[in-house]
């Protein structure tokens, strides 16, 4: 059985990635609009509800502009933008979030696509939160540092053309962001880990092209736990999981070099997740491509769960 596919914004970063996981499949005929038509209104909606599937790679108020476009009750949309991650009656794309998200995926007909950093982060919080050894109002910090393609078309121009002449020295170091502590992907955060108190949450950018880490500080003496508790929990949250590692407590290997691989799962659909602990405190990592299970790999992988197919095909 053959596919219809549209992606809706896809000259964009995740558009193209997206595009990139399709042309290998013999099982997906991707619907394409004409360049000079991709503004226009009438030909995107045909497009859109002529589909199976259609991912929105847009910026969020076109997002919810091209969602009400659609009138095909049989058209699943994967919306790649923050618009609709936190929204009433649609399903949250992270189906190792918990147990019936699989279930939510393959009936919905609207998917929301999570962001990288709060993938990274969701999936560390969540199962503590449920095993109730983080209570759910106790304060989080959390830092995430990521390549600089996160930032889009723009802000990639801007890493590339530094390369070359080396024009902007700033570049050159991490830059932490998302000062105001408003971040977009916090209300995502909260509301897929269960947490009630908004994390306070640190993103870096740095002089790379991809790769992301979250790190989550917690002092286990005034959480009443232990780092073996906290290990226990993810590894059993995740047993099973095809995506998801969970490494051995206080990773060997990491150890031993004393550095963290930001881009070690780059070009892969996989993260990792490492709890670094002494018998108070604990770092808890979790590292993913941001591209990729944080952004078009994760919106392939809902695809496949919706249509009822291997969710790893193509990833």
């Amino acid at each position: 059985m053959t596919f219809k596919v549209f992606v809706d914004g896809q000259e964009g970063t995740t558009g193209l990635r997206i595009h990139e996981y399709l042309a290998q499949r013999q099982d997906v005929e991707v619907l394409r609009i004409a360049p000079e038509l991709r503004k226009d209104a009438a030909e995107r909606a045909r497009l859109l509800n002529a589909a199976d599937v259609a991912f929105l790679c847009l910026p969020d108020v076109a997002a919810k502009e091209a969602a009400a476009l659609i009138t095909n009750p049989k058209t699943c949309l994967i919306d790649a933008s923050t618009a609709h991650r936190t929204a009433p009656g649609w399903a949250f794309g992270l189906p190792e979030l918990a147990k019936g998200q699989r279930a939510a995926i393959r009936q919905g007909k609207r998917i929301s696509n999570p962001g990288c950093h709060a993938s990274a982060f969701i999936l560390l919080m969540r199962p503590l939160v449920d095993a109730k050894l983080v209570p759910a109002g106790h304060p989080v910090s959390a830092t995430s540092i990521t390549g600089y393609s996160g930032g889009g078309k723009k802000m990639i121009e801007q890493y590339e053309a530094h390369a070359k002449s080396g024009s902007e020295p700033a570049l050159a170091s991490p830059r932490p962001y998302g000062l105001s502590l408003q971040h977009k992907h916090v209300p995502e955060m909260m509301a897929h880990t269960g947490l009630t108190v908004p994390p306070i949450f640190m993103p870096i950018v740095g002089n790379f092209y991809k790769g992301l880490a979250v790190s989550v500080p917690l002092h286990l003496g005034a959480l009443g736990t232990t780092p073996a508790a906290v290990h226990d929990a993810l590894a059993t949250h995740y047993a099973g999981e095809r995506f998801i590692r969970v490494k051995p407590l206080r990773d060997a290997a990491t150890l031993e070099s004393g550095f963290f691989d930001v881009q070690a799962n780059n070009d892969t659909n996989f993260v990792d997740i490492v709890v670094f602990a002494n018998d108070t405190q604990a770092v808890l990592m979790a590292r993913l491509d941001n591209l990729g299970k944080g952004a078009s790999g994760a919106a392939v992988q809902a695809m496949n769960l919706h249509l009822g197919l291997d969710e790893g095909l193509g990833l």
